[in-house]
């Protein structure tokens, strides 16, 4: 899938209020460049985080082709290590949606480092394409149940709950969800694979 235009304004949006939150709790977030805790285990994505991604390295490939290279040797080694495994069709990367896929994506390569993560300098090589929950990985999000906020383990440590409630993020799940009908989601896959499309 080609990248909608209307992903900028999306990631406008995250990144403002990702800066908001991150002012807000001040000393409270660890994240830095450096930390790699939300770089490790795999999480799916949609498809509108894959053509991100796909956007990235058609952008790595012109800019700097030996770090688009170097990820995708990266992409390729993590598969050929995890993909036997996959809940899914490793053929497209598409992750099941069975009852008995999902529960084996909950253990699926758990401690692994992201294909996307570089072990010589500890950043993301590409970071200005991640997908939307490496954005919001670090300050308080409200759970998909709406019963609690979630955040990196590193961050608010002492914190009472007011001071974490203050630094809440509210990602604009909303226009994604919009974007994802509008272009069409053939299901959800993981960064090592849409790497290498």
């Amino acid at each position: 899938m080609p990248l909608p235009s209307r992903d900028a304004e999306l990631i406008k949006i995250m990144d403002a209020d990702l800066a908001e939150a991150a002012h807000r709790a001040g000393s409270w977030l660890a994240c830095r460049p450096g930390c790699t805790q939300c770089c490790h285990g795999v999480f799916a994505i949609n498809a509108l985080d894959a053509a991100r991604l796909q956007t990235g390295m058609q952008d790595l490939d012109i800019s700097d082709p030996h770090a688009a290279e170097s990820l995708r040797d990266r992409a390729r080694a993590w598969l050929a290590e995890h993909a036997r495994n996959f809940p899914g069709d490793s053929s497209t990367g598409i992750l099941g949606t069975s009852e008995e896929d999902q529960a084996h994506f909950e253990d699926f390569a758990n401690d692994a480092p992201c294909p996307a993560l570089n072990p010589q300098t500890g950043l993301c090589d590409i970071y200005a394409w991640r997908p939307i929950t490496c954005r919001v990985f670090g300050p308080p999000v409200r759970i998909a149940d709406g019963e609690g906020l979630a955040c990196c383990e590193l961050c608010f440590i002492g914190a009472t709950d007011g001071e974490i409630a203050a630094c809440e993020m509210h990602p604009p799940h909303e226009l994604e969800e919009q974007i994802l009908s509008e272009t069409g989601d053939p299901g959800q896959t993981i960064v090592a694979f849409a790497l290498l499309r």
